[in-house]
């Protein structure tokens, strides 16, 4: 399995007197052009998720929903998980992804939560990445044992760069 790991994009300022509350806190308009531009970088790699997981927090919703259409994903079929938004358990996150049986699966989410799931997948004792706003990670499963190989991880620069 190829699992890719994108935390949200740009937005609003949570300090900002006009804020909503956390859940419904959206991309900034900004942030939906950079997350876009991100997204096209990720279809310019190759993937092709058969499932997308995303926090149900607005703001991984609405890059969920960038990432899909990029790649050609129905947007009808993402799914919210619970252990993706803020305080979610990453092993319990991990574990959601084990059962889909999916070839390729998207995980939209937050910091530091993401960081943790890579880190529980990868086997090591504390996080060693830190996913930037739009950036994305892919690992890849190596054996049945269920242990994961870091393939790539990109700054979301680099994935506009790509899809330009």
């Amino acid at each position: 399995m190829i699992l890719y790991v994108v935390r949200h994009g740009i937005a609003v300022d949570r300090t900002d007197p006009k804020c909503p509350s956390d859940p419904e806190r959206p991309l900034t308009a900004r942030g939906v052009q950079k997350t876009r531009s991100a997204a096209l970088g990720f279809r310019e790699l190759g993937a092709k998720p058969d499932a997308i997981l995303t926090s149900p927090y607005l703001r991984a919703a609405q890059t969920a929903e960038i990432f899909a259409e990029a790649a050609g994903f129905p947007l009808d079929k993402i799914r919210a998980s619970e252990h993706l938004k803020p305080g979610g358990n990453p092993v319990e996150a991990a574990r959601e992804v084990a059962r889909l049986r999916a070839k390729e699966v998207a995980c939209f989410g937050h910091a530091p939560q993401l960081d943790q799931m890579i880190a529980y997948l990868a086997g090591a004792q504390a996080p060693f990445t830190e996913l930037k706003k739009a950036g994305a990670a892919c690992l890849e499963q190596a054996g049945a044992q269920g242990r994961w190989e870091l393939r790539w991880m990109l700054a979301p620069k680099m994935l506009r760069d790509l899809g330009e």
